[in-house]
């Protein structure tokens, strides 16, 4: 970004600290702030992959959606049900951070009080409230994976697609291998949102092919 000639502060030790400040930053300084989640013209924008997803498989019976503040997934789950108003979407969330998957069992606006995982796209704390709405209305189920599980899978699809995801992208295809046996049959389409792997995932991922 900095190459492209944008100005970028690093604040805060993760994702919600630098959105708290962001949206300090626009209040004090009368920006335009676009929030990550409760946007939801970031929302149909998201979706617009997911329709472009299922135009190339209609017949897809399964959607798998990885989760993190959850603007993709409900923006999936929408896209989904109003194509197909059978297809089953299921969510994926970090085991380290599950501030979603316990909002949607609860109801109600959970969070953490820390993002215990390497994938960064899944590392929030908070769940909010519009696209939580969106989630319990249009998803069927959410899942947890390990970051272990992630990284097989990240290993997994770089060995058999020659791409590049980042852990966060193969959360998706983790949940598949460790819902073989309930998926098996279905026509799925799974997830890959992320390719901004670092050097470190990348070198693990090698040594887990590599075994």
């Amino acid at each position: 970004m900095e190459a492209l000639g944008a100005t970028v502060k690093l604040v805060g030790k993760d994702f919600d600290e630098a959105r708290n400040a962001c949206e300090t930053f626009a209040q004090r300084s009368g920006a335009r702030y676009v929030h990550s989640m409760n946007e939801p013209l970031l929302i149909a924008g998201v979706g617009t992959a997911y329709m472009e997803a299922l135009m190339s498989l209609p017949s897809a019976d399964l959607l798998i959606v990885p989760i993190g503040g959850g603007s993709g997934a409900s923006a999936a789950g929408l896209v989904a049900k109003s194509v197909n108003p059978a297809i089953r979407v299921i969510g994926v969330q970090s085991e380290g951070a599950p501030a979603i998957y316990q909002s949607f069992r609860s109801g109600r606006l959970e969070s953490t009080s820390q993002a215990n995982t390497a994938a960064e796209g899944l590392a929030t704390r908070v769940a909010f409230d519009l696209p939580l709405q969106m989630i319990r209305h249009y998803v069927d189920d959410i899942v947890l994976v390990t970051d272990e599980e992630m990284r097989q899978a990240q290993a997994l699809i770089f060995q058999d697609t020659q791409t590049l995801p980042e852990m966060a992208g193969a959360a998706s295809t983790a949940a598949a291998i460790k819902l073989a046996q309930t998926i098996a049959g279905s026509r799925s389409i799974l997830s890959v949102t992320g390719a901004n792997a670092s050097m470190t995932e990348l070198k693990q991922a090698w040594r887990i092919m590599d075994q």
